[in-house]
């Protein structure tokens, strides 16, 4: 039972580096578009007013457009891809994205804890339904993330309130969480097991093989790889810092 236990364990565990893997590697910059759906003057127009945004309000809004998420939900997808991304500023998490996946025509609104008080779902869910769907059905993307990001700076400018840390277990469920405890119980099993039983992945000494380190470090990190390219350059723009995402949002198609 205990080597079916393990087993089971270390199959989630896999499918869960899979997934890190598949995430594209941090951008250094606020729009970043795989597929070269905007044209270089729409992404430099987006990317001058969301740097000029972070610049004066320090919340940071990123745009980021995929080919597609595979068979993950967009929603969750968005808010892993915020965490591995640090999409906002350190000690305030107050960054926001806003993920396209153009081949699955699905779109979707992740906030950070320190955003989701001026951007809760419901905001999320109307300006995806208002403001961007409507311009993305026509084909008009550019048009349809301006939209979108003009009407979620107006309900943040102003609105920043949240200094709050959110409250562990607030979230439950949340990717993060998963992942600690699989990696929690893996070394507590592999511990056991291996000691009890002369195991391999317990060391001569009674410490545990480096590769099972190798192996939560690679689970609790942020991982690398990704789908390539990316833009290149920042246009002023600082960098990420932040990354509390705990899956507020919304998500729709088109």
């Amino acid at each position: 039972m205990f080597k079916k236990l393990i087993l089971l364990t270390v199959l989630l565990l896999n499918c869960l580096i899979t997934f890190s893997q598949q995430l594209p590697p941090k951008s250094n910059t606020l729009v970043t578009d795989y597929t070269n759906t905007l044209s270089a003057e729409d992404k430099q127009r987006l990317e001058q007013k969301l740097v000029a945004f972070n610049d004066s309000t320090t919340t940071q809004i990123a745009i980021v457009i995929i080919k597609s998420v595979g068979q993950y939900d967009i929603n969750q997808y968005g808010t892993a891809l915020g965490r591995k991304w640090g999409i906002g500023q350190k000690g305030k998490n107050n960054g926001i994205l806003v993920l396209v996946a153009l081949g699955d025509r699905k779109v979707s609104i992740q906030t950070g804890y320190g955003a989701e008080g001026a951007i809760p779902d419901v905001i999320a869910n109307d300006i995806i339904k208002k403001d961007i769907t409507p311009r993305f059905k026509q084909n008009d993307y550019y048009g349809g993330l301006n939209a979108g990001t003009d009407n979620i700076i107006k309900y943040i400018k102003g609105e920043y309130k949240s200094e709050k840390q959110p409250q562990q277990g607030s979230k439950a469920g949340g990717t993060g969480f998963i992942i600690l405890l699989i990696a929690i119980i893996i070394f507590v099993l592999l511990f056991i097991f291996g000691s009890h039983r002369g195991g391999r992945v317990i060391g001569g000494r009674g410490g545990v093989s480096p590769f099972w380190w190798f192996l939560g470090g690679t689970m609790l990190g942020s991982g690398k790889g990704g789908l390539g390219g990316g833009d290149s350059g920042s246009s002023g723009f600082g960098g990420f810092g932040g990354g509390g995402f705990g899956g507020g949002g919304s998500s729709g198609s088109w």
